[in-house]
């Protein structure tokens, strides 16, 4: 939740960061023809032939759909099944493990992006800053926020992780767990107080949380920071907790409810568009 995290913005890389590819790019946007390398060109073409045959293609289908001579095309094919790219299994060509990660590795950009827009959406409309978080690997993990400078995110002055039990997002995401996972949790991250308003101790806590329902909103007033108040609203996909919250100054503390409910209502519309989105 901090603001530096917080920004759904892309930051580029400092000038002397940047790669002497980029620095090439940047001089030459648009390479001639002769600039290109033909053996990638015809390589990457084969690639495309064969990810659209879904039970495999021999070579010299490849080759015919592809406008390669035979030869040529079985060089290239030989090439990359070395590579990792293709597998050959009785003749016919598949895509091979290495060109799978690269296509595993593009729809998880695409799966963060739908969440990012999803957050800067309910951004503008709520007037608030959005979060979303889950429980991975037995630790909290804010892995979005889309705030504003006119809106801007809470600052992460102790950690979120160690101090669940404090906030909206970390207590939604508790009551989600089973017993034996939550005390695993508690016991390496005990209660303590942040504020005057927090969960006085664990057992204080634990009873809070057994109140809640799984669908119920999480609701947190100073108990994090000062001056804050935080709705949570928890989202379970089989085995998966996660949370989509937002944040408001205690002045504006009368908006909570209807903001909750609104942000409650946009996650639900779009939650099985979500679905395959939420694990980024």
């Amino acid at each position: 939740m901090t603001a530096a995290a917080a920004r759904s913005r892309p930051v580029a890389a400092p000038p002397q960061q940047r790669s002497a590819a980029t620095v090439a790019e940047a001089a030459d946007p648009q390479p001639s023809a002769a600039t290109l390398i033909g053996s990638v060109q015809r390589a990457m073409r084969l690639l495309e032939s064969v990810a659209g045959h879904e039970h495999g293609a021999p070579a010299k289908q490849l080759a015919r759909e592809t406008g390669l001579a035979l030869p040529t095309a079985y060089h290239l094919l030989r090439t990359l099944v070395h590579e990792g790219y293709l597998r050959r299994d009785k003749g016919l060509f598949f895509l091979g493990e290495a060109a799978e990660r690269l296509g595993s590795s593009g729809a998880q950009e695409k799966r963060r992006s739908t969440i990012v827009d999803a957050l800067a959406q309910w951004r503008d409309l709520i007037g608030a800053p959005v979060y979303y978080a889950m429980y991975r690997d037995g630790e909290i993990e804010v892995l979005c926020v889309s705030d504003t400078p006119g809106t801007p995110a809470v600052e992460e002055w102790a950690d979120f992780r160690e101090t669940g039990h404090a906030h909206a997002i970390g207590q939604c995401l508790l009551a989600q767990l089973d017993e034996d996972v939550r005390r695993d949790h508690l016991d390496r991250y005990p209660v303590r107080s942040l504020t005057p308003y927090t969960v006085r101790d664990g057992h204080a806590l634990v009873r809070r949380l057994d109140r809640m329902r799984r669908t119920e909103l999480v609701v947190e007033r100073q108990e994090y920071a000062l001056g804050t108040v935080c709705a949570a609203v928890p989202i379970t996909l089989g085995a998966t907790a996660a949370t989509m919250a937002i944040s408001l100054p205690a002045h504006q503390a009368d908006r909570l409810p209807v903001a909750a409910r609104q942000l409650q209502a946009e996650v639900g519309r779009l939650l099985g568009s979500l679905a395959l989105s939420i694990s980024i």
